[in-house]
Order: structure tokens, then C-alpha cells, then sequence
């Protein structure tokens, strides 16, 4: 049975507009969607509300996932607080979801191997009714039973305008969308692990990758992760990062070095990353450094 939502909005004291949703037909309670919000010339919504059970936290995967479940924990924290219900509507992607800000402007990028694996849940057709996965594409599925596909190699624009139909405004469609996504990884556990597998694998790829260019066997954990994090934010290009680690394996220096990548404009991301992997190191969990030939962290 379809999930549907009554959705209201209200003036805050502070002058902003918030959005909440009701499940109909159910003694739930009302939950936050997002507030409105402006960027630019755009318009749309953000949530970055933190529940306690629903942040990540590395303690519930550690089991399954080993020393990979802290490794992405400082970008989580950073990115959303470690929200499994982050959103933003308002920029260039249209949607951006989750703790790890999946966005989905981009072909085959996270956002969409993510809601990929979502729209293969039994819940799925609770949620989307709509959309089916069809040899590994997300199509809209009209009453008629015509189908249209959402994305491909090239392009997501069908399946941004169907979640964000415009940056006008603060849409019906945008709103329900949002409800949505929101209300699933707020009550469904298996969303959330699919979040934190999603992120996982992202974050394991990505390190192949950046070993490939910068060489990264047996660099310590913390180096690793900012590089990680510099690329997963945007805020610096591989050729900085490779002047950064020219250090003639000082890690050390070569850590402070990547500390310094964006700090202009992005100081306090930074703090929070460093805070985040000093923790960790201060609590015997981050003294690891990277196996180039199995693809994993190892103790040093």
C-alpha cells in the first residue's frame, strides 16, 4: 500500500518556513521535512535536524565492515553531523540526500547507485510507487503501464526534475519527494544500512583510485582520509594534493600539509575532520595505514 503524507508549513519566530508531513492513515507524528531556503537565485529546502538514532554511528557496522566503518565516520560528521536524513533541494543537483550528501546530478554517481539499491527494497513500492528499475535504470511508470526512462550514462536530468521539478520554488512534487526520503531512513533500518554500504563502497573505490595516482601503500589512516575528504568535498584538485604529499615520506608533514588544502573557505569542515580523527586515534581506532594490494587498512 502506497505511503501518503499530509504536508504543512508554518512561519517560525525566526521567519523561516518549515515543512512538515504526516503519514496518513496512521497515529504517527508529524516529522520535519525540511525549511525553506534560498541559494542564489534558487529555492528549496534543507534538513540537517539530528536525531540520536538516527546518526551514523561506526559501532552499528563495525561487525560487518571492520575499520572502514570509522574511516568514513570524520566525512560524516562533516558533511551532515552524521544524519541519515540530510537534505538539500536547492542547488545545482536539485537532490542531495543523506549523511554522506548523495547527489543526483551526476550519471551513475552515488545518488543514483543508491536509490538504485533503495527501489530494490519490498517497502520500495510503498514509498515510489511509480518508479521501477528495469535493466538497471530507473523509469517512471505511467498508469497506461508506459514506461520512461529517469537516467542513463550521460544524463539524470529526468529523474532531478522528477524529484525537484524547478528551483523556482519550493514544489507539491518536491515536497512529497522529500517526505519521502525523509520518513524512509527515519523508520527503515535496511535504508540506512544501504546509506552507510553505499558510502563504504564509495569511500573503498575512491582509495584504489587515489593509490593509483598518489601511491598511497602504507600511508597512515589520517592521510588517507583527508584525501578522502578533500576530493568527496571538491575542495581541492589532485595536483594540490600531490604537491601536498611530496614530503619524501613524511606523513606528518604531508597530514599537515592537506590540513591546509581549502582552509581559506572551509576551515571549519576542516576542524571537524581533524577533531573527528583525533578522536578516533585517541581511542585506539585510527592507527591504521593502507594495504595497496588487498584494498584494506591494516594495523601499523
Amino acid at each position: 500500500m502506497a505511503i501518503d503524507f499530509s504536508i504543512t508549513s508554518s512561519v517560525l519566530s525566526n521567519g523561516r518556513t518549515a515543512y512538515s508531513g504526516q503519514r496518513l492513515n496512521s497515529s504517527e507524528p508529524k516529522f520535519i521535512i525540511g525549511y525553506r531556503t534560498h541559494f542564489q537565485d534558487n529555492y528549496g529546502l534543507f534538513n540537517t535536524t539530528v536525531a540520536a538514532d538516527q546518526v551514523y554511528n561506526p559501532e552499528d557496522y563495525k561487525n560487518e565492515h571492520g575499520f572502514w566503518s570509522y574511516f568514513i565516520y570524520p566525512t560524516a560528521m562533516a558533511e551532515s553531523k552524521g544524519s541519515f536524513k540530510c537534505l538539500n533541494t536547492y542547488d545545482r543537483a536539485k537532490f542531495t540526500f543523506g549523511f554522506m550528501q548523495f547527489a543526483a546530478h551526476v550519471p551513475n554517481g552515488d545518488f543514483v547507485h543508491f536509490f538504485k539499491k533503495l527501489l530494490q527494497l519490498p517497502n520500495a513500492k510503498d514509498y515510489f510507487p511509480k518508479l521501477v528499475l528495469q535493466n538497471d535504470r530507473i523509469f517512471y511508470k505511467y498508469s497506461n503501464g508506459t514506461l520512461s526512462q529517469l537516467e542513463d550514462d550521460t544524463s539524470t536530468q529526468a529523474l532531478m526534475d522528477y524529484l525537484n521539478p524547478t528551483l523556482k520554488d519550493v514544489e507539491n512534487q518536491e515536497q512529497i519527494c522529500s517526505a519521502r526520503f525523509v520518513h524512509w531512513a527515519s523508520n527503515d533500518s535496511e535504508h540506512r544500512k544501504i546509506q552507510t554500504e553505499t558510502s563504504l563502497n564509495l569511500f573503498k573505490k575512491n582509495m584504489k583510485n587515489y593509490h593509483e595516482r598518489f601511491g598511497l601503500h602504507n600511508a597512515p589512516a589520517k592521510v588517507c582520509l583527508m584525501i578522502c575528504d578533500i576530493r568527496h568535498q571538491g575542495r581541492g584538485k589532485n595536483d594540490r594534493i600531490a604537491a601536498a604529499l611530496n614530503t619524501n615520506g613524511d606523513y606528518e608533514k604531508a597530514y599537515s600539509n592537506l590540513c591546509t588544502i581549502g582552509d581559506t573557505n572551509y576551515k571549519t569542515r576542516i576542524t571537524t575532520v581533524k577533531n573527528n580523527i583525533a578522536k578516533l586515534t585517541a581511542d585506539g581506532l585510527f592507527s591504521m595505514k593502507y594495504d595497496a594490494g588487498s584494498g584494506e587498512f591494516v594495523s601499523i
